[in-house]
């Protein structure tokens, strides 16, 4: 095994530690652990973070599920107009890309190239999602309400961003779940997991007829992801998720910042 490959399958596992230690954002380091990293093309790299977000979602989501902090109602709702527009994504908006977009002088824009800066806006804004303290809603025993334009809106712009860039969209699900569901706070981050889940690997589905899958590699970074996520679930109990989140949200900033200067320069 050489020494790249050492360090992306690091990588997976602390994809799946960070999911299981703060209830999300592992998922916004697949994509780079992939392409940076391990070396794999960023559009067939965006197939892989989805199967791997979609299979660690899971086991998250049954987490959560069981302690009664799933609404699987809501989750429905939300996530039919998001599995639509995501598996419409890959199957034909991505392919339909062209590898030369545009150029400016002697700079070219490319498709993979325009992939990862998409990408990097994306953990900007996650970055700043998990950077500010956002008060914890408990349960107040209301009824949950549902406004079906915004949340079918809502849906549909998470499908296309989670289809272009492979990562779950956690950050943009738990609040539209909190403001136009009116789920309580932790309701909202157990049932955002299993939109999570379901969208991103009917999103994979769009992928497997035009994408060469090397399911041995891809089983095995998964697999490392999962076993990350059920150590990072017990190691929980121990550290203060909050400040954790914080922490990561300025580690995706930098990160964020870096992935433009690279592709940029």
């Amino acid at each position: 095994m050489d020494t790249s490959t050492l360090f992306g399958y690091l990588g997976a596992l602390t994809v799946g530690l960070v999911l299981g230690l703060i209830g999300g954002g592992g998922s916004i380091l697949t994509l780079p652990v992939l392409v940076y990293v391990m070396h794999i093309n960023p559009v067939i790299a965006t197939a892989y973070s989805l199967f791997v977000v979609g299979v660690t979602s899971t086991i998250g989501a049954y987490k959560n599920f069981k302690k009664g902090l799933v609404d699987v109602k809501t989750a429905v709702i939300f996530a039919i107009p998001a599995f639509i527009s995501v598996y419409l994504t890959r199957r034909f908006i991505v392919p339909a890309i062209p590898d030369q977009l545009f150029t400016i002088g002697e700079f070219v824009i490319t498709k993979d190239g325009f992939i990862m800066v998409f990408f990097a806006i994306i953990m900007l804004l996650a970055s700043f999602s998990m950077i500010k303290s956002r008060k914890d809603q408990g349960d107040d025993g209301s009824e949950i309400t549902y406004n079906f334009p915004l949340i079918a809106v809502e849906g549909i712009i998470v499908g296309v961003l989670t289809g272009i860039v492979g990562a779950g969209g956690g950050f943009l699900i738990i609040p539209a779940l909190v403001l136009l569901a009116k789920l309580p706070m932790k309701k909202a981050v157990g049932t955002s997991l299993l939109i999570i889940s379901a969208k991103s690997l009917i999103g994979f589905l769009g992928d497997l007829n035009s994408t060469q899958i090397d399911w041995p590699f891809l089983l095995t970074f998964t697999s490392i992801s999962v076993l990350g996520i059920i150590i990072g679930v017990y190691l929980s109990k121990f550290v203060s998720a909050k400040k954790l989140k914080k922490g990561f949200g300025w580690f995706t900033l930098v990160m964020a910042i870096y992935i433009i200067i690279k592709e940029l320069a």
